[in-house]
């Protein structure tokens, strides 16, 4: 496997890879049909095995304080992807795409670097495990048609019916909220402060 930096040759494989390891997460619905490009400079890395993208890593990261980053101070990177194909997991090529990005940031005299992901148990401890801090979170809340988004929405222009709304809660009774509607997802930022 070879870890390398991405090229425009890579978008179909690099989206094909993202779908697939989103697929199971709470990301499930979260598809692109394109791969993003930054405002600010990035690191963007991909794992390669046999010609197939099988992961991936994207971290925006900042020339001005407070340009990318939600928290802390100095330059930060945002990691925006990091994803590993399913059949591909369990082998460290997150962590192998993760160093190599680390190694990049500090090259770039980044001090951090921030992630925000829901709330998969098994996301968030390897967020854990490779010593990132969870520091603030909200709701991701998703409406559908009927009482749920009837009961929420207010549509003043004739004749448009909502079918389904997506909005984020960032009050204080996030219980209430995670009980009140079928699909909540809490959203954590995780900040990993670099060497």
């Amino acid at each position: 496997m070879e870890i390398r930096n991405y090229t425009q040759n890579d978008e179909i494989g690099w989206l094909r890879c993202r779908v697939l390891s989103f697929l199971d997460t709470a990301y499930f619905d979260h598809v692109l049909k394109e791969k993003e490009k930054y405002k600010n400079p990035s690191i963007e890395l991909v794992a390669v095995n046999e010609g197939q993208i099988v992961g991936l890593i994207d971290i925006e990261y900042e020339m001005n304080e407070g340009t990318v980053c939600s928290r802390g101070t100095g330059l930060g990177g945002m990691i925006w992807h990091i994803a590993v194909h399913p059949e591909f997991r369990r082998r460290g090529i997150a962590k192998q795409l993760l160093e190599r990005a680390e190694k990049l940031a500090n090259e770039k005299k980044l001090n951090r670097l921030e992630a925000w992901t829901r709330d998969d148990d098994w996301v968030n401890m390897w967020y854990e495990k490779n010593n990132f801090k969870k520091s603030d979170s909200y709701l991701h809340v998703y409406l559908d048609s009927g009482n749920e988004l009837n009961e929420q929405i207010r549509i003043v222009l004739p004749n448009l019916v909502p079918v389904h709304a997506f909005a984020h809660y960032v009050g204080q009774d996030k219980e209430y909220i995670k009980g009140k509607f079928k699909r909540v997802h809490e959203c954590s930022c995780y900040e990993k402060i670099l060497c």
